[in-house]
């Protein structure tokens, strides 16, 4: 019997299609992805080291107090009452920094539904107040 001694040539592999294809897939997740920028708003927690806050007086100040009761410049106001008041301020000054001091205890959809209404009437600048505090050790 007989063997072939010839020289055998490397089995290599070609990785070019495989880079092509990558290459594909990431351009195609990048034209396909969107990126839109969620409203995001900067809100300091309800404790925040001192800072110095400037205020206008066409800041629209918003009070939620834990009996459910909502305060527009120290004036009571319902929920409709409330949004009137967003509305028109949206049209006389529609870049007007809307204030929400609320208390602790005042849950967290409560206040977010507020903002929601103030964003739908436009007024997009949003704060939350809070209360300085002295810096506490670690």
């Amino acid at each position: 019997m007989r063997f072939v001694t010839g020289r055998r040539d490397d089995a290599t592999i070609d990785v070019t299609p495989m880079i092509d294809v990558v290459f594909q897939l990431v351009l195609f997740f990048m034209v396909s992805t969107n990126f839109v920028e969620t409203p995001g708003l900067q809100v300091d927690l309800p404790r925040s080291s001192p800072q110095t806050v400037l205020s206008d007086k066409q800041d629209l100040n918003i009070w939620m107090t834990l009996d459910d009761e909502i305060y527009v410049n120290d004036e009571a106001v319902s929920l409709s009452e409330l949004e009137s008041r967003l509305q028109s301020r949206a049209t006389e000054a529609p870049d007007t920094l809307v204030v929400i001091k609320a208390d602790t205890g005042v849950s967290h959809g409560r206040v977010v539904l507020v903002m929601d209404k103030a964003k739908s009437f436009g007024l997009s600048r949003l704060a939350i107040a809070t209360e300085a505090t002295a810096d506490e050790p670690e």
